[in-house]
C-alpha cells in the first residue's frame, strides 16, 4: 500500500489576491527519480510519486511486455535512498537491443518512453470480453473514484487509476504521472494474482496511444476517464476491441469506441 506522507510535502508558499498578500504552507506533490534495473542492467529512469515503488517497477515490466507473471519474478528489491529498484527475473535473457529502437517518447510526464512499436499493429490482437455495463453503473463507479484520491485532495498535484469490477474498486494508486498510476495498478495485479481480464480501468488522465496500448496487452475491455482521449487514442481502441468511455462527468459520458458494451 502506497504512504500517502511519503507523496507530499508542506512548503512554504505565498497567497496573493487583489487584497494583498499572506505567506503560508502548502501542500505539494512530491516528485522522485526511480531507475529500474532489470537483472544487472539498467532500463529506465522513471519521474513518480515516491509511494508503491515495487509495483511501479514491475508494473513497467508488465505494460512493456518484459515480464508476463509472478513466476518469473525471483526477486525484487528496492533501495529507497538511492531511488532503484532491483528485478532479477528466473530465465536471464538478455536485453534486446532492437527493443531500444522501438521505444516512443510519449505524452506521459517526464518524457516517457515507451518500447512498442506501431508496425506492431500490422496484426492486432482483439480484446475479448462479455463483459457489459449499464450508463448508471459507470457514473457510480466514476463518482467513487473521484471521492478515492486522498493526495489528490490535498496537493491537486497527481493522477488517480483504479482496476474496478462493475460494482466496486478492486486496485487504487495515485502517481504524478497519469501511466504510472496506471503502471502501478499492473504491478500491484501481478504480485497479488488479481485478474485483469474482464476488468474496467478507470483513469483521471487523458487517453491517448500509449496508454491503449498498455491496457490491450493485459487484456482490459473497458477504460474509463472523466477526460478526453485523443483521435489515435480512439483509433486504437477500434482497433484493439476496447470500449473507451471519455468526459464522464455531470451525469453525463462520451462512447468513442466499443458501443456494444454499454446497454
Amino acid at each position: 500500500m502506497q504512504e500517502t506522507s511519503s507523496m507530499q510535502s508542506e512548503l512554504p508558499v505565498v497567497r496573493a489576491d487583489r487584497e494583498g498578500k499572506e505567506r503560508r504552507t502548502d501542500w505539494t506533490a512530491r516528485e522522485y527519480p526511480l531507475t529500474i534495473m532489470l537483472n544487472n542492467e539498467q532500463l529506465v529512469t522513471l519521474l513518480c510519486s515516491p509511494a508503491d515503488l515495487k509495483a511501479l517497477a514491475v508494473g513497467f515490466l508488465v505494460s512493456e511486455g518484459l515480464l508476463s507473471s509472478r513466476e518469473e519474478l525471483s526477486e525484487v528489491q528496492v533501495d529507497d535512498e538511492r531511488g532503484i529498484v532491483r528485478i532479477t527475473t528466473k530465465v536471464r535473457k538478455e536485453l534486446d537491443r532492437e527493443l531500444f529502437l522501438k521505444r516512443v517518447l510519449t505524452t506521459g510526464c517526464g518524457k516517457g518512453i515507451s518500447f512498442y512499436s506501431f508496425a506492431d499493429l500490422e496484426s492486432p490482437v482483439k480484446v475479448t470480453s462479455n463483459i457489459s455495463l449499464a450508463p448508471g453503473e459507470i457514473l457510480d463507479l466514476s463518482r467513487r473514484f473521484q471521492g478515492h484520491s486522498e493526495i489528490y485532495r490535498s496537493t491537486h498535484g497527481v493522477h488517480s487509476a483504479a482496476l474496478c469490477s462493475r460494482e466496486d474498486i478492486l486496485v487504487f494508486a495515485e502517481d504524478i504521472g497519469r501511466h504510472n498510476a496506471i503502471v502501478k495498478i499492473f504491478g500491484r495485479c501481478l504480485m497479488e494474482d488479481i485478474p485483469v481480464a474482464d476488468g474496467i480501468l478507470i483513469t483521471s488522465g487523458r487517453i491517448s496511444s500509449e496508454i491503449l496500448f498498455k491496457v490491450a496487452k493485459r487484456n482490459i475491455p473497458v477504460i474509463i476517464s472523466k477526460s478526453a482521449p485523443t483521435d489515435m487514442g480512439v483509433q486504437l481502441a477500434g482497433t484493439f476491441g476496447i470500449t473507451l468511455i471519455g468526459f464522464v462527468r455531470g451525469g453525463r459520458m462520451n462512447i468513442y469506441a466499443g458501443e456494444e458494451r454499454v446497454t
